[in-house]
C-alpha cells in the first residue's frame, strides 16, 4: 500500500468513524432539556442553576422548557422535545397506557395536603354524596382526575352519578368563579389563591384517598442512553428538595417571584407541601398502581397496565 493509499484509507476510515451511529452516541449528549411547571424542586434546581453547574464540566447545557400542566409536559417528553419532567400521579397512567416512551425516575411521595375538591362556602353541597348529579371540573388525567375518582370510590358513589367536566386549571378556575361549574378539583398553588380569592370550602375527604405523589420521568431511550445523566439530574433534585425542607419562606418568595402569584398563597403551598424526594419505593409503586387500576376499572384508559414495567432503579449515590 503506497503512501497516497495509505491517507486515502485512514481518512475514510476517520470520517466513516465520525459518522457511525453508535460512535456518536458515545460521546453523549450536549444538551439537557428539562420539562417544568412555575413551582416545585425543579424550579427550585433552575433558579440555583443546580443543573447548569453539574453538567457545565461535561459540555452539556440545560434548556428548561414550560409548561402549566402534566399531560402536555409527557407528551413531549414521549416524543423526544424533552429528557426529564415531572408530573403528578394521573398523566403517567394515561401515558403509559397510551404506550408511551417513558420511565419513573424517581418521586416526591406525598399525602395529598395541597389539593381538594372546592365548592363555594355557601354551596348546599357539604359531602361527597352531595356531588351526585353535579358538575365537577378539573383537568382530564390529571392528578385532580385521580383525586374525584378515589374520593368519590371512597364514599362509594359511581363516576356515572356526577357530570364531569374537563378543564385546564385556568379555565376551570373562571367556570368555578362564575359558577359555571358546582365544584371543582385542584391543586395548589391554585388551590391557594382560590383560598385567597373567595370564600370556599374543602369537601371532607378521608385522608387515605387524598394520597397524591408526583413523579419525575424520563424519556425512555435518553434514560437507556445516559443513565448518569438521569442519576445526576436526581443527584440535585435530590440537593433542591433538602434545601426547600431548611429554606420555605424563601422558597414561596422565589415561587412567588417567577409565578406572579401573590406571596401569601404561594407560602401557603410550601408550608403545606412535603419535600422527600427519593427513588420509586415498593410502596409509592403499590400506590400507583392502584391509581392505574382505578382509571382501568372505569375504562377510562384502553386496558389495563402494570406501573413497574416503566420504573427505573435508582440508586443514590451509585
Amino acid at each position: 500500500m503506497n503512501r497516497r493509499t495509505w491517507l486515502k484509507f485512514t481518512l475514510g476510515a476517520g470520517v466513516s468513524a465520525l459518522g457511525h451511529p453508535l460512535l456518536a452516541r458515545a460521546a453523549g449528549p450536549t444538551e439537557l432539556r428539562i420539562g417544568y411547571q412555575k413551582s416545585g424542586v425543579l424550579l427550585v434546581a433552575k433558579q440555583q442553576g443546580l443543573l447548569d453547574k453539574h453538567f457545565a464540566s461535561r459540555g452539556i447545557s440545560v434548556k428548561w422548557v414550560e409548561f402549566s400542566y402534566g399531560p402536555p409536559l409527557l407528551e413531549a417528553l414521549n416524543a423526544g422535545g424533552i429528557d426529564y419532567g415531572a408530573t403528578g400521579d394521573a398523566p403517567p397512567i394515561f401515558a403509559q397506557a397510551a404506550r408511551a416512551n417513558l420511565l419513573y425516575v424517581a418521586v416526591l411521595p406525598s399525602g395529598g395536603s395541597g389539593q381538594a375538591i372546592l365548592v363555594p362556602r355557601d354551596s348546599a353541597i357539604q359531602t361527597l354524596a352531595d356531588l351526585k348529579g353535579k358538575k365537577v371540573g378539573f383537568a382530564k388525567a390529571s392528578s385532580a382526575h385521580n383525586l374525584v375518582l378515589s374520593a368519590l370510590e371512597s364514599a362509594n358513589i359511581s363516576y356515572s352519578e356526577i357530570t364531569p367536566v374537563y378543564l385546564a386549571p385556568a379555565d376551570a378556575a373562571a367556570a368555578f368563579a362564575r359558577g359555571a361549574i358546582d365544584a371543582w378539583a385542584i391543586w395548589d398553588p391554585y388551590y391557594a389563591i382560590a383560598e385567597k380569592a373567595r370564600p370556599i370550602r374543602a369537601l371532607p375527604v378521608p385522608k387515605s384517598a387524598l394520597v397524591q405523589n408526583s413523579f419525575f420521568l424520563a424519556n425512555r431511550d435518553f434514560t437507556q442512553k445516559n443513565p448518569d445523566i438521569v442519576a445526576g439530574v436526581n443527584e440535585e433534585l435530590a440537593k433542591a428538595s433538602s434545601w426547600i425542607v431548611d429554606h420555605r419562606d424563601e422558597t414561596a418568595k422565589l415561587f412567588a417571584e417567577a409565578t406572579g402569584v401573590d406571596l401569601a398563597a404561594q407560602i401557603t403551598t410550601v408550608q403545606r407541601s412535603e419535600f422527600a424526594f427519593s427513588p420509586i419505593t415498593e410502596t409509592v409503586a403499590t400506590q400507583q398502581q392502584a391509581v392505574a387500576d382505578r382509571f382501568a376499572k372505569l375504562n377510562l384508559i384502553p386496558s389495563p397496565i402494570n406501573v413497574r414495567d416503566i420504573i427505573w432503579t435508582w440508586k443514590p449515590g451509585a
